[in-house]
């Protein structure tokens, strides 16, 4: 996708992007290059560059020249959609038939086609399909669009549930609740009354809270009291990764240093590694190779430069999509083209005076609920996860999209067709 992107941008000279995006996108690369200089090793200063440059910065920048309008945009939420359904199904049919990875001696966890050595892998699309759900439902787009998008909204939770993922819990019950209060408190209202009774009606009805589900639900207010090994293996994690930053304070460990220098700071409880089974692998301990936390990761490995310089970026994302919210809720967006200039295109109408953001496409509300939500979870799930694995592609199209909404105006870039058209006129 990224070559893809390159080689438009090389044919079509579009314009570069905005300032701010340029700035968000490319500040991260200060600190990478320093975590990178100061890595065990060449090769693995490389391979976490170029990690990190992907997921945080490439994939991002690529989304955001590649969605040229609010279709673009909701195209790519659908697909989130569409993927979480396809893992939701496969996951809920590992639950029923106890074919999914091993939990407490039983082969019922959820794990999609990632397998059970990426356990928060279906967890991630499912969730991240819910949360573009929710937003396209609280949107003003045609009913028929809205309508399926609670659809799948009510049918997603369960393969969520089944995942045992307590950090996608947390982080999707607080995106969707910042949907619902950005949507306004009249929607806030009735969707939650709707979410409630359908919850009364999933677990109450039809017995879909088993008792290991209830059991995880309860371990989340219980770590601090009875912590079970996995809780006691994520805090051992954080306090070496607090003590990795303690000694190397500004750039950190370098990229990639974090197994090498995890022993050295870490206490005795910490365990040999989590168990791996079920799902067609054979049992084996899988190494703790990161601290579960992306935060405490940034900080470990690349200090308080890469942590400023990537969670401020993530954070200005979400101030400034939260900010531009309020204006297309409202209608006060409203009139303002697509093309950003008085005979542009309209987002969804033909050139020269085409529709603006106040259209029949709603304002382009549910896009920005979608980013929003996007934003919120995933600066959530990185208080209990972190990078790895093939779902952390999702990350980067998230990021992608969020700064498309925050940064770009949602607007387009204009193409060479329209630079020459505009050229013309001038003369």
């Amino acid at each position: 996708m990224v070559l893809y992107c390159l080689v438009l941008v090389v044919r079509e000279r579009r314009r570069p992007l905005p300032p701010a995006a340029a700035l968000l996108l490319g500040l991260p690369v200060v600190g990478l290059a320093l975590a990178a200089m100061g890595a065990s090793s060449a090769a693995a200063g490389l391979a976490g560059l170029g990690r990190y440059l992907q997921i945080f910065v490439l994939v991002p920048a690529a989304v955001l020249l590649l969605v040229r309008d609010r279709s673009g945009f909701r195209l790519l939420a659908w697909s989130f959609v569409g993927l979480a359904l396809v893992q939701g199904a496969v996951g809920v049919h590992q639950y029923v038939t106890r074919t999914g990875a091993s939990y407490q001696g039983e082969d019922v966890r959820a794990v999609g086609t990632f397998g059970p050595q990426d356990v928060m892998g279906m967890a991630t699309a499912v969730a991240l399909g819910l949360v573009c759900a929710v937003g396209i439902a609280l949107g003003r787009s045609p009913l028929r669009q809205r309508a399926l998008a609670a659809g799948c909204a009510l049918v997603l939770p369960a393969p969520l549930a089944f995942s045992f993922s307590r950090g996608a819990w947390i982080a999707t019950v607080l995106a969707c609740s910042v949907q619902l209060v950005l949507a306004g408190p009249r929607r806030a209202l009735v969707t939650a009354a709707a979410v409630a009774a359908a919850g009364v009606v999933l677990v109450g009805g039809f017995g879909a809270g088993s008792a290991q589900l209830q059991q995880r639900l309860g371990s989340i207010a219980q770590v601090a009291d009875a912590p079970d090994q996995s809780v006691i293996d994520r805090y051992t994690l954080w306090a070496s990764a607090v003590g990795m930053w303690r000694r190397h304070p500004v750039t950190g460990v370098g990229l990639k240093g974090f197994p090498e220098y995890r022993d050295g700071n870490a206490s005795v409880a910490l365990s040999s590694g989590a168990e791996v089974a079920g799902a067609g692998a054979a049992y084996r301990r899988q190494p703790l190779l990161s601290p579960h936390n992306m935060y405490l990761l940034l900080l470990s490995e690349q200090g308080l430069v890469g942590l400023v310089a990537l969670a401020g970026g993530w954070l200005a994302l979400l101030v400034c999509a939260v900010r531009r919210l309020p204006r297309v809720r409202d209608g006060g967006d409203g009139g303002r083209g697509g093309g950003g200039g008085g005979g542009g295109r309209g987002d969804g109408g033909a050139d020269g005076g085409g529709r603006g953001d106040g259209g029949a496409d709603g304002g382009g509300l549910d896009c920005g609920l979608v980013a929003c939500g996007l934003i919120v979870w995933l600066l959530t799930d990185f208080a209990y996860g972190d990078i790895g694995g093939p779902s952390t592609l999702l990350t980067g199209l998230a990021l992608g999209l969020t700064a498309w909404w925050a940064l770009s105006g949602g607007h387009a870039p204009r193409v060479l067709a329209a630079t020459r058209t505009e050229e013309a006129v001038t003369r």
